[in-house]
């Protein structure tokens, strides 16, 4: 156990430099950063070579978000943030076995996150052996040995654990669960547990699948969009075309979030300069600053506007639907004054906004982590579900659900089998296909996959992709878990966090990156995708790997499975040297992929089957959708306390921290701030860059963390934001949502002290 390395980040002793946050996305400042992160990372030619390959029907799908590739693309169909992940992932930096032989594991744990990913790309196969202080080189040959001796050597299968990043390609991740399959378990925790489990887990039930059900079409044909939860110019920044086109064509746009976000304030396109056009365009028409936690509220408040005053199919509602009545009766059982205080917003505002919403022929909801990672995030997903039922927006142009993901494949590794939690119809399916048989019980998500590696009931802990210490909460009661693991080990592009903090021994298997060249048997290979709205298409890398030592993913599975099983009817070897074996394998396992090969090789790929959407039916047990009765969420906290939620910055993607800029909320230099109500701090007699210590409080309790900076910010007051994953450490580990079991990153009871003196800084701007 190596118990000297360091968990969580290190402080920031930097200054914190504050601007006034900004209120356009995009423009000149967005080509300006793409260039710069471009040039410096990788070089003015591999720049202009690797961006314009970038989300082309040739070229790669970018690493970052699973937004949508329109049909008819352009020549730079990227975003700022697309162009910083690819960047980060082309970049000319390398971390070499002579790397690890100058800085001990403890050593880099004292570093923080950006000084770790800014190090480069891993070149080779590293070994920590036990008791050891540094990695050192490994033969791939020698690690698939140890791996597959730790697990052949366990007494139970589900003494196994397989994690899985949204990075991963749909032909590696269909690989890694079939090898894990034939292990005997489904312990197969990813990151949907963590960010949209609660919206699969609030649609399936109401409208018989856990997707989105819309077309980037159907944005040209809505009435009204509703963002919920959200901040696309950061995280989703191509989602703000699609808003802005939508814009033009006459949409509402309704923001509802704690923060307003200059992504929905005002966007100019880059490329619209090429036109020769200067504009800029407004693009949400009402920002709600519901208080954190208070979307149930608003909702039920919309919902008592569309009872009063119209928008009901009621046609719709009679015919394909069920528990109608008892839904209504619930939202307007709730007074005002009650809806008001829960929601943080007005009636006068609610019913403003509800009467646009009630008068709409086609409405979008669209929603991420704001959302999914409450308490109650399935309940308050299915709230919107009624608030969309009642109108008939679902299955028609321009209606109908679109949770974004975040990760570019995080929906297409659930659809090929990335699951603990499979049902019947798709393990009798797979069984059918792979010729072999699968564990019917179900397996460990994250939080459960944590519990047992502090209960010591992990013997080898294998993560696909991924930065788990840095992704997961409670980062002190995962590190206590991971430490007590025999084995872990790492499938990476980059240094991060989780390489530091290991089971006894811990191995690095360094694999290519979506940006590169993947040549198998002498014939260069792509894989496959599926982004947010359910299309399947391909990926196929132009650059040179940045190691002769790099191997595919598909390559690393398919070869691991071959030194741990002896007699399978699985040919694993023959798998790897084609991608067209495997996706002709996927085609005889899974529902939706007939012609898999054929159809993919189309230029935009395919579309898989969505009943709500394309035949406005629906696959619950009684083939109708549900409308369905939620009390509201107890909000109370003790009159001292906060409510706090962790957000990202401008200059990350996920844990993985390109810079230590937020451009669009104006600060910068330094990454352990508390963004405040500014009454908040008056009433404290606290200023900006005032040192604070942050406690959070949980079933009695208690985690702390030093360091941080407050910030005066435009929130509602007693809610609190700080930066992921500088913050995991405050959420508790228990404290998740109702159903999905998604950590609660987005409701965390703190108290904040203050400590005497002031940061040191430059002067707000």
């Amino acid at each position: 156990m190596r118990d000297d390395v360091r968990a969580d980040t290190p402080p920031d002793l930097r200054s914190l430099k504050i601007k006034k946050p900004k209120k356009m996305a995009a423009g000149i400042p967005a080509v300006t950063s793409s260039l710069k992160h471009g040039i410096k990372k990788m070089g003015l030619i591999r720049s202009a070579k690797t961006l314009t390959m970038v989300n082309q029907q040739n070229g790669f799908d970018c690493p970052g978000c699973a937004w949508p590739d329109p049909q008819h693309r352009t020549h730079f169909e990227f975003c700022e943030n697309g162009a910083k992940a690819v960047a980060d992932e082309a970049t000319k930096n390398r971390v070499t076995p002579e790397f690890f032989a100058k800085h001990s594991v403890q050593e880099l744990s004292e570093q923080s996150d950006y000084w770790l990913n800014k190090q480069g790309r891993l070149t080779h196969p590293m070994h920590l052996e036990k008791g050891s202080s540094h990695y050192v080189p490994i033969t791939w040959q020698r690690a698939f040995e140890i791996i597959a001796s730790e697990l052949k050597s366990m007494n139970n299968p589900d003494r196994s654990v397989f994690y899985t990043s949204g990075r991963t390609s749909n032909e590696a991740a269909f690989l890694y669960q079939a090898m894990v399959r034939s292990i005997g378990t489904n312990n197969l925790p990813d990151c949907s547990n963590m960010c949209h489990e609660s919206s699969g887990k609030g649609l399936g039930p109401t409208i018989g699948i856990g997707k989105g059900t819309v077309h980037l079409e159907d944005f040209n044909h809505a009435d009204v969009i509703m963002v919920i939860g959200q901040n696309p110019g950061t995280n989703h920044p191509r989602m703000l075309t699609a808003l802005r086109d939508a814009k033009n064509k006459g949409a509402t746009i309704v923001h509802i979030n704690p923060l307003p976000e200059a992504g929905l304030e005002r966007f100019k396109h880059p490329q619209d300069y090429m036109k020769l056009d200067f504009g800029t365009t407004k693009l949400a028409d009402y920002h709600l600053p519901v208080r954190i936690g208070g979307d149930a509220a608003l909702m039920k408040g919309f919902i008592k506007v569309h009872s009063e005053f119209g928008g009901l199919d009621q046609e719709f509602i009679d015919n394909d639907t069920e528990g109608f009545q008892s839904m209504v009766e619930d939202a307007n059982s709730y007074s005002w004054p009650v809806l008001e205080l829960n929601s943080g917003i007005e009636k006068e505002l609610i019913i403003q906004v509800g009467k646009v919403l009630a008068k709409s022929k086609a409405t979008i909801a669209c929603w991420a982590m704001g959302l999914t990672q409450q308490p109650n995030g399935v309940s308050v997903i299915q709230e919107i579900v009624n608030l969309l039922l009642m109108g008939g927006h679902v299955g028609r142009p321009g209606a109908g659900f679109c949770p974004v993901r975040g990760h570019s494949n995080v929906q297409g590794d659930r659809t090929v089998g990335i699951w603990e939690a499979p049902p019947p119809s798709f393990i009798k399916k797979m069984e059918e296909g792979l010729n072999i048989s699968i564990p019917k019980e179900h397996g460990y998500d994250v939080v459960k996959a944590i519990h047992a590696m502090r209960e010591g009931d992990v013997d080898v802990f294998f993560c696909m992709g991924g930065n788990f210490i840095s992704a997961t909460p409670d980062t002190h009661a995962t590190a206590e878990g991971l430490r007590k693991v025999g084995l872990t080990v790492q499938v990476s592009t980059k240094l991060n966090r989780s390489h530091l903090v290991t089971g006894e021994q811990a191995i690095i298997l360094p694999c290519l990156g979506r940006t590169e060249l993947d040549v198998q048997g002498e014939v260069t290979q792509f894989v496959t995708v599926e982004n947010s709205m359910g299309i399947v298409h391909q990926s196929r890398g132009g650059l040179q790997p940045a190691s002769k030592e790099l191997r595919s993913e598909p390559w690393i599975v398919s070869h691991l499975a071959s030194n741990l099983f002896t007699d399978s009817p699985i040919k694993w070897l023959d798998l790897s040297e084609n991608y067209d074996r495997i996706r002709d394998l996927m085609e005889r396992s899974l529902d939706g992929f007939d012609n898999y090969n054929q159809r993919v090789r189309n230029e935009n790929g395919f579309l898989l089957p969505n009943p709500p959407r394309d035949t406005r039916t629906f696959s619950t047990p009684s083939g109708k959708a549900h409308f369905t009765t939620h009390p509201l969420p107890n909000l109370s906290i003790d009159a001292d306390r906060f409510i706090m939620m962790t957000i990202r910055s401008h200059d990350q993607y996920n844990t993985t921290i390109y810079d230590v800029h937020d451009r669009y909320r104006g600060l910068s230099g330094n990454r352990r701030i508390v963004l405040m109500n500014a009454l908040d701090m008056v009433e404290r007699g606290w200023k900006n860059r005032q040192k604070l210590s942050i406690t959070s409080h949980f079933e009695g309790e208690k985690r702390h963390s030093d360091g941080w900076l407050a910030v005066a910010y435009e929130i509602p007051r007693k809610n609190i934001a700080t930066y992921f994953p500088e913050a995991n450490s405050l959420v508790p580990l228990n404290s998740t949502a109702a159903v999905s079991n998604t950590p609660t990153s987005k409701w965390i009871e703190v108290s904040l002290e203050s400590k005497l003196s002031l940061s040191k800084g430059d002067e707000e701007e």
